[in-house]
């Protein structure tokens, strides 16, 4: 049992961190339990171990008496004067009570009470050791699944990640090396002390981006805000208080080196780096690019922007369900409201009824076929020159005897003299 106790006084002290003195005392205790089932109720009964030579004796503070009545708590004064030769009748003699075998039960008992409390001792250690460490990224190694929480090994202690910190897309199997985000480190969890990691933390890029990004890391450059839907898309706003300093072009890297180990830590996410503003207005417009914002009013108050943008780029702003619009709006911090640019759309509805218009009259056609015409790219007298009949025929749906009219009617008029 000595080369036993030694054996495991070392494995915790070493691999787990925990304090010798932690052990033996929770190793005293349990002792303590364990040992009033084979010893009895002695008084003030104590466990002494000593780790160094892993040995286990126990104690007992009996009092001297005349006649024994409570022999948990008594002695004779004859047995007591060979402990203390001048002892007397009530001096208080400790007396070693250690049994030859505690028995089963107890050595049980100990074994499971100790275990218990080394487990304590360990996350008391785990909490203050990394108490001081949220917002950290660590590396860890994914060891086994609870349920859809993800127990990682950071070594000498394991943490948790919840089924909201995974990311949807990622894929987690036991053995696989990993970087986490240390979200929090809970002290009063149901579990006892527990580090809570996260993928899917928006911070987890901000740290991503300080490590890989040296002008991050000397506040040369800094994250203004960061916008993320996790293993999917996030935005990145930078901003740099030097002049000569290109902040997107410090993140981008030389030929995107930098970015590329960002993006290959997020498993392919799409990462863009976008120039912050100070301005709301024109923050918005460069957190939207390439698209063209036609027009844009910003409302301070109700922090909402209302912009308007072609009706070809509408669907590229709004984004896939939604998810362009939805980052834009947490990176610039205003709801936004897009809408189609009627303006360009009226404006291109006039030129494309002047066009028919003057089909009509120079052609002699009805609107519905001078529409068809210009929507096919003939707008104007000119552009016949370029077209045969078979084009017309097509534009017309097939209706090759009124391509060959019109078709001749543009050649005349093409033909005749100008008027003065």
């Amino acid at each position: 049992m000595i080369s036993e106790l030694k054996a495991l006084f070392d494995y915790y002290e070493k691999e787990k961190g925990i304090d010798r003195a932690k052990m033996v005392e929770a190793l005293s205790q349990a002792l303590l339990a364990a040992s009033k089932k084979s010893i009895g109720p002695a008084r003030e009964l104590r466990i002494d171990v000593d780790p160094d030579k892993g040995t286990i004796k126990a104690f007992a503070k009996l009092l001297a008496v005349e006649t024994v009545t409570n022999r948990w708590e008594e002695l004779p004064l004859a047995t007591a004067k060979r402990f203390k030769k001048n002892a007397v009748i009530g001096d208080e003699i400790e007396v070693e009570v250690t049994p030859n075998n505690m028995g089963r039960i107890a050595a049980q008992t100990a074994k499971q009470t100790m275990l218990q409390r080394l487990r304590m001792a360990e996350k008391e250690n785990l909490y203050d050791e990394f108490k001081d460490r949220t917002g950290d990224v660590v590396s860890g190694v994914v060891r086994r699944f609870e349920k859809s929480d993800v127990i990682v090994d950071l070594g000498k202690f394991e943490g948790v990640m919840t089924s909201k910190e995974r990311v949807s897309t990622e894929d987690y199997t036991p053995g696989d090396r990993m970087r986490f985000y240390v979200k929090a480190v809970e002290k009063d969890s149901g579990r006892g002390p527990e580090i809570i990691l996260s993928r899917a933390h928006p911070n987890f890029v901000r740290r991503l981006f300080e490590f890989e990004v040296s002008e991050i890391g000397d506040r040369t450059v800094e994250i203004a805000s960061i916008a993320r839907e996790a293993g999917y898309r996030t935005k990145v706003a930078v901003h740099s208080a030097d002049e000569k300093v290109d902040p997107v072009g410090a993140c981008v890297g030389l030929r995107g080196a930098r970015v590329k180990n960002i993006v290959r830590e997020l498993n392919n996410e799409k990462v863009d780096i976008i120039r912050w503003k100070s301005d709301p207005a024109e923050f918005v417009r460069e957190a939207l690019k390439p698209i063209k914002v036609m027009s844009i009013h910003v409302n301070p108050e109700k922090k909402e922007a209302r912009l308007t943008v072609t009706e070809e780029d509408l669907s590229k702003a709004i984004g896939r369900r939604g998810q362009n619009a939805r980052l834009t709006s947490r990176l610039v911090g205003m709801d936004l409201v897009i809408e189609k640019d009627q303006h360009a759309a009226e404006v291109f509805e006039g030129q494309i009824g002047s066009a028919v218009h003057h089909l009509v009259d120079a052609l002699g056609i009805n609107e519905d076929t001078a529409r068809l015409l210009t929507q096919g790219g003939l707008a104007d007298l000119r552009s016949f020159a370029d077209a045969d009949v078979s084009d017309l025929t097509e534009i017309l749906g097939g209706d090759s005897a009124l391509a060959q009219q019109i078709f001749d009617k543009a050649k005349a008029h093409a033909s005749a003299p100008a008027k003065e």
